[in-house]
């Protein structure tokens, strides 16, 4: 089973390149999903050889739609494109899939530690946020996951497309574990530390996302 790696990324142009030159030897495909950057992240992208596609302007997820839309192995790995991520993680990731464990792996930030969930106040209540939903989804589908919304995660391809994900921001990786769950596919994880970024600042704004987080786990838990 060969890998497609998926990278959304949008204005990483200063972190991209190093995140593609790591992972370059542990995939069997590269794949850029870009964001309508406005800086040199798409360039960099081509100039390196990856295959660059454009999504739709309508956030993350819908990168993660067009990047799975688009991919062409049989495992895709999504990891974020701001080098919070190990690619030394990838194989480990697929393993479980490979070996017929598991449809979905999620690398978890709560077993492997992160440099970003903790040190203020807004953390803190992202973090106290996400286990209310972790252990409402754990204790609905009787599973024992520790990490829903890392977007660091491996997932057959096949099983990617009969999902028909609809979240156009970050909680689709959350929507991602609640439709495989209801759907009867394995789930399982492995620890996988997060880094802090190298550069910039994350794009989640606390107020409006645990709206979207909110109203997507209401509408897939019921």
């Amino acid at each position: 089973m060969k890998i497609t790696l998926i990278i959304p990324a949008k204005n990483e142009g200063a972190t991209i390149e190093e995140v593609l030159r790591s992972s370059r030897p542990l995939v069997d495909d590269l794949l850029v999903v870009d964001g309508h950057s406005t800086d040199n992240t798409r360039e960099i992208a081509l100039k390196m050889g990856v295959r660059v596609v454009s999504d739709h302007g309508k956030g993350k997820g819908d990168g993660v739609r067009v990047g799975i839309q688009e991919a062409a192995r049989d495992i895709l790995v999504f990891m974020d494109a701001d080098g919070s991520h190990d690619p030394q993680d990838i194989p480990r990731l697929v393993q479980p899939i490979r070996e017929g464990r598991a449809d979905l792996v999620i690398g978890s930030r709560m077993t492997g530690g992160s440099d970003e969930l903790h040190g203020d106040i807004n953390r803190f209540i992202r973090m106290t946020g996400s286990h209310i939903i972790l252990l409402l989804i754990n204790y609905r589908w009787e599973i024992r996951l520790t990490d829903v919304q890392n977007g660091f995660r491996a997932i057959n391809a096949q099983v990617a497309r009969k999902l028909n994900l609809k979240e156009n921001s970050h909680s689709i990786e959350q929507e991602m574990v609640m439709k495989c769950a209801r759907q009867g596919y394995r789930l399982t994880e492995v620890p996988s530390h997060e880094y802090e970024r190298q550069h910039g600042k994350s794009t989640i704004k606390l107020k409006t996302a645990w709206l979207r987080f909110g109203w997507c786990f209401l509408k897939n838990y019921f």
